[in-house]
């Protein structure tokens, strides 16, 4: 089957995608997803707080989602779900599969990769002890509540001071169980503050900053947890420190990955930091006319972020279809220091940013006061002030696009300089 765009992935980034590139005069549009409905992750988030930016109104995830699948509906965008793309070719040949219709081929003039991530497990931390049931990620025991109905425990304990993690603790408690501690390594909390006030503070729930478990132990059940304390700058377990908990099951928020193994496979650029794909400012990946977006790219904290970035690599998908997507300049590179983990979009063209650029970024560290430095060549291009940054909130940065005026293969800088650090 021959489509000019084709968008791997139903979520929310999936589908803003789709609506942008539709939206801009591209009709023959297939999405791929391997559920049996569309929405992604969404469908099992039932707690508020979604779509401020985007709809200007408070959404639950089930919600945001649905206002999608009701504006696709009323588009020729062809859905294949229950659908899991297998491998893609050079030529931009999806081979999918699925239950009714077996192995096929989907052809496209464009792609867009709009996987999200997945969550770190318990394999992946190096946790030792018993190998006992009771022990989820947090987003796994998510779907067993609100979308199975199963209750996963009763006596719960948490590491991670994600969002999901926050979440989760609020929602074992009001299903009647009982949330011992949220465990966390670093000394601040890797998630969004409001949820730190919203899900923990709220209930009750204490955070143990500096904190890892260090054994799982049970005989086919969970029946209790080693905690010990953390050294705040090295994070290595202080000896003596260990405390046992009696428990039945540990929740896992430890991270999460964009999902990339088919960018990988195809042979796309990743970037080490962020584990996702090296973007230009159109959001085109290191193969040409294939594009990214959303947590498969780097991990947001709001769904309203994804959605404004889809439907950037939307649009831009629909440019090169169309043959109207600028490359005549060598394109500038970003480089971060002081402080910053990444910026996104790594690499950029002055002449496709309009009147305003956004650069998404995070810091590695706790900053109180603070200015966000933009250079090139030891040149200063823009200075702003920051009254607070913190690792579990996404930076974003608008800065005029006219400070980059007539430049070409260039490396800009981008640095943290503190008033105060925390």
């Amino acid at each position: 089957m021959n489509f000019d765009l084709v968008v791997v992935g139903g979520g929310p980034a999936g589908m803003a995608a789709a609506l942008e590139a539709y939206n801009n005069g591209i009709k023959s549009i297939a999405i791929v997803e391997r559920d049996v409905e569309p929405g992604g992750i969404l469908q099992q988030c039932i707690h508020n707080g979604f779509g401020l930016h985007v709809f200007k109104e408070e959404l639950t995830g089930p919600e945001y989602a649905q206002r999608f699948i009701n504006m696709t509906k009323d588009t020729e965008i062809k859905y294949f779900l229950d659908t899991i793309v297998l491998d893609i070719a050079q030529d931009k040949t999806l081979t999918v599969m699925n239950s009714k219709q077996g192995i096929f081929e989907l052809k496209a003039k464009a792609i867009v990769l709009a996987m999200g991530c997945r969550e770190r497990t318990r394999s992946g931390i190096g946790i030792a002890g018993d190998r006992p049931s009771g022990v989820f990620t947090a987003g796994a025991a998510q779907r067993y509540i609100n979308i199975e109905g199963q209750m996963v425990g009763k006596k719960v304990i948490i590491l991670g001071s994600g969002d999901i993690g926050m979440i989760m603790a609020r929602r074992i408690v009001l299903e009647g169980g009982e949330v011992i501690a949220v465990v966390a390594r670093s000394s601040f909390p890797k998630g969004l503050t409001r949820n730190v006030v919203q899900c923990l503070d709220h209930y009750n729930i204490p955070m143990w900053y500096s904190h890892n478990i260090v054994g799982i132990y049970g005989k086919e059940r969970v029946e209790k947890v080693v905690v010990a304390e953390c050294d705040k700058k090295t994070k290595a377990v202080i000896p003596g420190t260990e405390k046992e908990y009696a428990c039945d099951t540990v929740l896992l928020s430890v991270g999460l990955i964009p999902e990339n193994e088919l960018s990988r496979q195809v042979g796309i650029k990743i970037d080490r930091k962020t584990s996702g794909p090296v973007v230009t400012e159109s959001m085109e990946t290191s193969m040409e006319g294939v594009f990214a977006c959303g947590n498969v790219v780097h991990v947001h904290d709001l769904v309203d972020f994804v959605t404004e970035e889809s439907r950037k690599a939307g649009k831009n998908a629909a440019l090169y279809i169309k043959g109207e997507i600028t490359k005549n300049s060598q394109p500038n590179t970003f480089k971060v220091a002081g402080g910053l983990s990444y910026a996104v979009p790594h690499m950029f063209r002055p002449e496709n940013l309009g009147d305003k650029f956004d650069i998404l970024m995070r810091v590695d560290r706790v900053f109180g006061k603070c200015y966000l430095v933009v250079t090139e060549g030891g040149k200063e291009l823009g200075r702003y002030k920051k009254p607070f940054l913190t690792p579990g909130e996404m930076i974003k940065l608008t800065v005029p696009s006219s400070i980059f005026k007539g430049m070409a293969g260039k490396e800009i800088g981008i640095t943290v300089e503190p008033e105060e650090e925390k």
